[in-house]
């Protein structure tokens, strides 16, 4: 029986784990951690969340954005304020109106006159808009402005009442709603994690190690995000920093466990707890590599995407797990060494002593799938596919304003009174750009498009024309994206005029197809490097495309029953356009560790003993730690939905049933079922596949009712059985 050598383990394995280097380590994160800890706690203030930031590149929109600083600020938007009286309006409402827009006019961020107070039809609302330049900073400084809006409102008669609303009241109930994002995520994940490991390991103190670790690597990381956002190397947004959070913390962790179940195994095959962690980093190193590599290349993919967001979430989230990669194959086998054994308390793993996975409830569960592994994997597949057609009542084409938040703000019941009163359109108009010398045509053919309920004066400079066009429709409704579309249509015909719409309403349609672009580019990019890096880790064909069938089917299955639970059990009104793709990316991405782990453990038995047995004892071996560490990322990312945010409780819910799904049914379930049928096929056309016939001919001990032993525990029983280390 072949065996692991001490000269055998490379340096990379020992440089942690020796009795000398392991304090290198330790001290040097702890410069890195002292060094990053300040820098980490400034990223929120260099967040870039302005519209550019968030915008398709090329789109329309973006181009209006870009363009507009002939005439505001491209940070300019506005605040609509509708005053309501049922009763009607009194000239005592209008006049403090008047002297309160002198007021507004004065406030920072307001550069120049607002309109109004302008009276609705039927005489029971006023509106007023004020055009708030939102500045560097984003929707940062938005929620104070509007407090300001609100003081300055408190001097109204009696009975009259003030909402905000529009882009800056939506944009300033946004900014509540993330508002410490960062500390509410990694409180909540550290929360979800320590239960979750107090449940796995059954010991009050070895936790702390896999959350310190995480800890450090998450800090580090948002301190080398800040100093590259800081330069405007990176642009990070809300968005990708919470994520950045949930991904960091939860991978991290995951990673943790499969390395300390790896390292549990080996300290009960060496008396000296050094070597046993190089060898458990000898051998789940790589497989630990290989899954972080495939979460970085495939989060790198994103950098293709239209959608400035998605594209800026790519390298931040790449970076984080580079640094969580580092440090849990650094500092966490450091630290588990430089304590010792006593760290499993009350169970410590003794030289030796019994290994329980080798009949467990993994191995049990093996054994009844290798008696039918065919009917398992068919049968489960099917289910697997019927669930996905759940996806049929997915409604992502993106969510209206009034739908995108748990709780109901003030911007929507400020849209609400806005359209009882005034065309729905009313304070967020199309901007369209022309050129001066076709004016005339462009405003023409404005009016002519259906849909649109009035058309502004035109403004003139530096050779450009600057029209605004209110809509019959509210803003952010398919409607309105319609009407968008025939402005388009109209203006692009008239000769010479160089004409471009944007605005929300516009913003919002150039995001959906964005969206929906990405989806379409990304998607197959992401599953084509995924196969590669499966091919070159397992150097077969046959599994990797097994395994991305696999993964395709999980996330297909996720997908559908997440739209049946946001439709029929949390009563979402739809889903965000960009949910399958961020979906798929964390499930694909995060959720391949898995298989993985599993794969590179069913490769090594079966050299030894073959695929079948080998596949019994992979599952055996890595069943409870998988399971655990998909409880872990399951967890941190339905920390996601403590945010007030309809998309990022969906994507939290998504990828969470996603892991759910993928370490409870489809890794330990479909693929060791698929192992057990394909046998040697599974490594084809490497040497492996023609080996393992020969080893495989022989009854599977798991069929005869044998315990599955792992070839380390056939290699003789210890000398002296011993708590060494």
């Amino acid at each position: 029986m072949t065996q692991t050598r001490t000269s055998d383990v490379g340096r990379l394995a020992r440089f942690p784990s020796s009795r000398v280097t392991k304090w290198f380590v330790v001290g040097f994160w702890l410069l890195v951690l002292a060094a990053a800890f300040g820098p980490a706690g400034k990223l929120q203030g260099v967040l870039n969340n302005e519209a550019v930031a968030w915008l398709p590149t090329d789109a329309q929109s973006t181009q209006v954005v870009q363009q507009i600083t002939a005439f505001q600020s491209k940070n300019e938007f506005p605040a609509v304020l509708v005053y309501e009286r049922p009763a009607g309006v009194t000239r005592a409402d209008l006049a403090a109106v008047a002297g309160q827009v002198r007021q507004l006019n004065g406030l920072g961020p307001v550069r120049h006159d607002s309109i109004g107070p302008i009276p609705s039809q039927d005489g029971k609302a006023l509106q007023v808009v004020v055009p708030v330049d939102m500045g560097t900073s984003g929707w940062e400084k938005l929620p104070t402005t509007v407090d300001d809006m609100h003081a300055i409102a408190r001097s109204s008669p009696a009975g009259l009442s003030m909402h905000v609303t529009g882009p800056v009241g939506y944009s300033a109930d946004s900014a509540d709603a993330f508002s410490g994002i960062d500390g509410k995520l990694l409180y909540s994940a550290m929360v979800v994690v320590i239960v979750i490991l107090l449940l796995t390991y059954r010991s009050p103190v070895l936790w702390l190690i896999p959350v310190i670790s995480a800890g450090t690597a998450l800090f580090v990381a948002q301190g080398v995000i800040y100093f590259l956002a800081k330069d405007d190397t990176l642009t990070v947004n809300a968005q990708s920093s919470g994520i950045l959070t949930v991904i960091v913390f939860g991978a991290g962790t995951d990673y943790a466990l499969l390395l300390v179940a790896r390292y549990r195994e080996e300290l009960r095959r060496h008396e000296d707890r050094h070597e046993a962690m190089a060898f458990a980093l000898h051998r789940a190193g790589p497989a630990i590599f290989a899954s972080g590599s495939t979460v970085i290349a495939g989060m790198l993919c994103l950098l293709v995407a239209t959608m400035n967001s998605t594209k800026g979430l790519g390298p931040v989230a790449a970076i984080g797990i580079a640094i969580g990669l580092a440090v849990m194959l650094t500092l966490l086998p450091a630290l588990l060494v430089v304590c010792g054994r006593w760290i499993f308390w009350p169970v410590r793993p003794t030289y030796g002593s019994y290994d329980h996975t080798r009949d467990g409830v993994w191995a049990r569960i093996g054994a009844r799938i290798a008696r039918a592994p065919r009917r398992t994997w068919v049968v489960t597949s099917v289910l697997l596919a019927v669930a996905s057609l759940g996806v049929l009542q997915l409604n992502a084409v993106g969510l209206q304003n009034k739908d995108a938040f748990y709780t109901t703000p003030e911007s929507v019941v400020g849209e609400r009174v806005l359209a009882r009163h005034f065309p729905a359109g009313a304070g967020s108009p199309v901007m369209v750009l022309a050129n001066a010398n076709r004016t005339t045509e462009v405003g023409i053919a404005l009016r002519t498009v259906r849909g649109v309920a009035s058309v502004g004066d035109p403004v003139t400079r530096g050779g450009r024309t600057l029209i605004q066009a209110t809509l019959t429709s509210a803003p952010d409704s398919e409607a309105a994206t319609r009407t968008v579309d025939r402005i388009r249509s109209a203006i692009a015909v008239v000769p010479g005029a160089d004409a471009i719409a944007g605005g929300d309403t516009a913003t919002r349609a150039d995001t959906l197809r964005a969206a929906a672009n990405d989806n379409v580019r990304i998607i197959p990019l992401i599953l084509t490097v995924v196969l590669l890096i499966l091919v070159l880790l397992l150097r077969a064909i046959t599994a990797p495309l097994v395994l991305i069938g696999t993964v395709v089917l999980s996330f297909g299955a996720a997908l559908g029953l997440s739209s049946l639970a946001f439709r029929h059990v949390f009563g979402f009104a739809g889903a965000d356009s960009s949910l399958p793709l961020f979906v798929f990316v964390f499930l694909v991405a995060l959720g391949i560790d898995y298989n993985i782990f599993l794969m590179t453990r069913v490769r090594e038995e079966a050299r030894e003993i073959g695929t079948r047995r080998g596949a019994l004892v992979g599952l055996a071996a890595t069943g409870g730690v998988i399971t655990s560490a998909g409880l872990v990322l399951a967890g941190t990312f339905a920390v996601l939905g403590t945010l007030p945010v309809v998309t990022f409780a969906e994507i939290g819910v998504a990828v969470a049933l996603g892991v759910l799904l993928d370490t409870l049914v489809v890794r330990p379930v479909l693929v060791t079922a698929l192992n057990l049928d394909l046998r040697g096929r599974t490594w084809w056309p490497s040497r492996l596949a023609s080996q393992d016939a020969a080893l495989d001919a022989a009854p599977s001990p798991a069929e005869e009712g044998a315990p599955t032993l792992e070839p380390a525990q056939r290699r003789g029983p210890p000398r002296v059985p011993a708590s060494a280390g």
